[in-house]
């Protein structure tokens, strides 16, 4: 039997949930870009710049880290608690994505406000 030690008493209809909400901020950020990029043809490095300089999309663009980040969670933890049957060596696991998916968000944060 699979003990879940990281769950945080969680339930599945919450994780479901979370999954479809950062999903649809990943692939409308997707979709934004693409349309940025194709209706630009001659981006230059100035346009791209103060593209990102916009407030805006820097809170798009976090949510897209902070979305990233909750995606890639949650299915690691799905997975992990699925094929690491050991407790030990699944928190050990889950405990080194989670510190490495802090350090990526809190780079990401440095490198979108400039910090």
């Amino acid at each position: 039997m699979v003990t879940n030690v990281t769950s945080f008493g969680r339930s599945g209809l919450y994780d479901w949930m979370i999954q479809r909400v950062t999903a649809v901020v990943l692939l409308a950020y997707t979709l934004f870009i693409v349309g940025y990029l194709l209706l630009t043809p001659d981006l230059d490095f100035n346009q791209w710049n103060s593209l990102f300089e916009n407030i805006a999309m820097r809170i798009f663009s976090l949510m897209l880290v902070l979305s990233f980040a909750a995606h890639a969670w949650i299915g690691l933890w799905c997975v992990t608690t699925d094929y690491i049957p050991m407790t030990g060596l699944r928190f050990l696991v889950q405990s080194v994505t989670g510190f490495m998916t802090f350090v990526y968000v809190t780079w990401a944060i440095q490198v979108i406000w400039g910090i």
